[in-house]
């Protein structure tokens, strides 16, 4: 759940994302100070992660890294939203860039199927349909902004498996 600007504690920006480690990559390396739509240009720092590390990892690797980043994800996340005084601010995307690895980790091959991928994700990100919603408003600090991503992370995933079926 995001909130306004002007609840903000202070205003994101590269010199906050540089004084410390957390704020860096909750903020996505700097993709959550876009303006316009930062979940998606954090969805986007996904694809270069996953064509880079998928193919030098075993898929146990992967999954365990996944697994990390995860927790280390509720880790950062809770530390930029007290620092930003707004739990899920909008501009921390680490939660995105973690749930589309998943996505991307189980996606058939090619770009076309990325690409459903990408729009699935978003889709249910954006909507919150249940219990996303619900997790999203009940589930507060680190956790509960990485566990509604992951969700969507899920009905992406079980979307992609039902087209699948059917190709």
């Amino acid at each position: 759940m995001t909130t306004s600007h002007d609840e903000l504690k202070i205003q994101p920006s590269w010199t906050f994302l540089f004084s410390h480690p957390a704020h860096l990559l909750s903020f996505g390396f700097g993709a959550g100070l876009a303006k316009k739509a930062p979940g998606t240009w954090g969805t986007l720092v996904a694809f270069p992660l996953y064509w880079y590390l998928a193919p030098r990892m075993s898929d146990a690797l992967f999954l365990l890294v996944l697994m990390v980043a995860f927790g280390v994800g509720v880790w950062v996340c809770d530390i930029t939203g007290k620092a930003l005084g707004v739990g899920d601010y909008g501009g921390i995307v680490w939660d995105e860039i973690v749930a589309f690895l998943l996505v991307l980790f189980f996606t058939p091959e090619g770009w076309l199927w990325q690409l459903l991928a990408f729009a699935l994700f978003r889709f249910f990100d954006i909507v919150k349909p249940q219990p996303i919603r619900h997790f999203d408003s009940h589930w507060h600090g680190g956790l509960g902004v990485m566990f509604d991503d992951l969700l969507a992370a899920g009905y992406a995933l079980l979307c992609l498996a039902f087209i699948k079926s059917f190709i």
